[in-house]
């Protein structure tokens, strides 16, 4: 074998081992004791905080690569084997670098090194060393994994305080989250405020910083910080882990009705219709500048005539694609116009094939209808059951068969699943009033777009747009945009022998190609769309 006699030490704590105070210098003055004691010449020091099983290492590859580009074989010694890796995985890439010469492994507590030459057991000993060290490992993650899912199922929150609220000790010395006396009045203000549909979230941004609300690194608050709020549950009294909702121990700044209110405002459908505190506009918040990428705003221009008669015409603000530092004023009925052309491509004009149409979406409710039963009907045989149980604990309580410890225990967890159970029967039938909209505007869209965008007043054209258009764009005067599903399939639906021709009874394609029609959807496929989920 080839007697390294040049070394690089490796010095690695992890992140938490350094806040915890591990001592970088007390390695490096063993491994500096060692090469002395080996006659190792040391030619570079590695000092890595970094986790031996998260992330690609950079350092620690850098070590490596550093030591491979030397002359001869050159010593890489650590304290311990865990200090090089805790992965097998690593075990190949380190292997090569022996095998080739490059390097030797020396581990100081350990007492051993692997060079090309190794026996078996040596190696056999690495490999144990590691495998045991990512046994470890591994079992540490699996600790926190269900010391976390523990923690989340007492209704303790696992990341820091949202805005509004403070990481606390309590009386006991355990971590809590309490209300922020500053900030918390001003969130739920917040919330209060928007529900009333009055505002859009720029003007809660405005009014938030005229509050006095900062960030808890006392930066200003952004519009994008008032939509997050605004959309999380922890206000009302459940938190978000992993895309589930679990109830927390906290004091909610809000109600659960409050924080329904705002999402309706903010989705724009349910009894709280959106309502602007100044003049309405067709396009308002619907149409963007193809320039800029911001909504186009709009104002009213009057014109008082000699007759003493007025005239007034909205205008649409947007860039000039060819100047963009200049602004171009574009009359709304211009656009009007062009929506309505698109419009009027939609409607299918041809009896039979709305008939075909018509049988679909009875389907669709038919099937819709069914769904909604079952899961509703299930639901509140649930929380039948449970209120027997409730009656029955209380009875075993009033007999002496449990404690009051026991009691407690056991009806909070009772009435925390009718609880669960109470929201979701709300959330049935709040999808089930949006499935009777969507598919009532379907109905009336499909049967003639045109004829309703031009009877609809300005909130019910809002509602044309945001139901058919995916994306509308002014480009100078011109208007760019994408449509929904299904409403691309609509356009110029009015040949029924097309229609028919790509379809058989059964609602599947059966020609060689699609075409631009809605009957390449079945009934689940349009029930989906109806839900916006296509």
């Amino acid at each position: 074998m080839t007697e390294a006699r040049q070394a690089v030490v490796l010095v690695r704590v992890s992140t938490r081992e350094q806040e915890e105070g591990y001592s970088i210098d007390a390695q490096k003055y063993r491994l500096e004791e060692y090469c002395q004691r080996n006659e190792l010449e040391v030619i570079k020091v590695f000092e890595i905080i970094e986790s031996s099983t998260k992330g690609d290492r950079e350092k620690f590859k850098q070590m490596l690569q550093f030591a491979k580009r030397q002359k001869g074989t050159t010593a890489v010694v650590a304290d311990k084997v865990d200090r090089v890796q805790r992965r097998l995985s690593e075990i190949p890439l380190l292997e090569e670098a022996v095998k080739s010469g490059k390097i030797e492994l020396h581990f100081r507590t350990e007492g051993y090194v692997i060079h090309k030459d190794s026996q078996s057991h040596a190696k056999l000993m690495w490999g144990m060393n590691v495998l045991m060290a990512q046994s470890y490992t591994d079992s540490l993650s699996d600790n926190v994994k269900r010391s976390l899912d523990h923690k989340v199922r007492k209704g303790e929150y696992i990341r820091s305080s949202p805005l509004g609220y403070l990481n606390a000790e309590d009386e006991g010395g355990n971590k809590t989250i309490i209300v922020d006396p500053v900030r918390g009045p001003i969130i739920k203000r917040i919330f209060e405020e928007y529900a009333t549909g009055q505002y859009t979230m720029s003007d809660m941004a405005r009014k938030a910083q005229q509050w006095g609300l900062r960030s808890k690194k006392n930066n200003k608050i952004a519009k994008s910080v008032i939509h997050t709020l605004l959309q999380n549950p922890f206000y009302y009294g459940e938190m978000r882990i992993k895309g589930e909702l679990w109830k927390h121990n906290y004091e909610p700044l809000i109600s659960w009705q409050t924080f329904n209110m705002c999402q309706e405002v903010r989705n724009g459908y349910g009894k709280k219709k959106f309502r602007y505190s100044g003049k309405d506009y067709v396009f308002r918040g619907s149409l963007t500048c193809a320039v800029t990428g911001n909504v186009v705003t709009a104002d009213t221009k009057k014109k008082t005539y000699a007759n003493g008669q007025t005239a007034q015409w909205i205008y649409l603000i947007t860039r000039d694609p060819d100047n963009p530092e200049k602004k171009k004023w574009v009359r709304e009925d211009h656009v009007i116009e062009q929506v309505e052309e698109i419009l009027g491509q939609i409607g299918v004009n041809d009896p039979g094939i709305m008939e075909d149409v018509m049988d679909i979406l009875k389907a669709t409710n038919k099937t819709k209808k069914a769904s909604h039963g079952d899961a509703l009907s299930e639901l509140k045989r649930e929380h039948t059951k449970i209120t027997d149980k409730l009656n029955r604990l209380t009875d075993l309580r009033l007999e002496g068969e449990i404690n009051g410890e026991e009691f407690k225990a056991q009806k909070t967890r009772l009435k925390d699943r009718q609880y669960e159970i109470d929201h979701s029967i709300l959330n049935l039938d709040k999808a089930d009033d949006v499935f009777t909209e969507s598919l009532e505007s379907l109905i009336q869209l499909a049967d003639n777009a045109l004829g309703h965008f031009r009877s609809s007043n300005i909130e019910g054209k809002q509602r044309v747009l945001n139901f058919v258009f995916s994306n509308l764009e002014l480009k100078g005067a011109t208007l760019c945009y994408s449509l929904k599903k299904p409403f691309d399939m609509f356009l110029n639906a009015n040949n029924r022998s097309e229609w028919l021709g790509w379809q058989d009874s059964n609602l599947r394609m059966t020609g060689s190609k699609p075409v631009a029609l809605p009957l390449g959807y079945t009934p689940i496929q349009i029930n989906k769309i109806i839900n916006r989920e296509i």
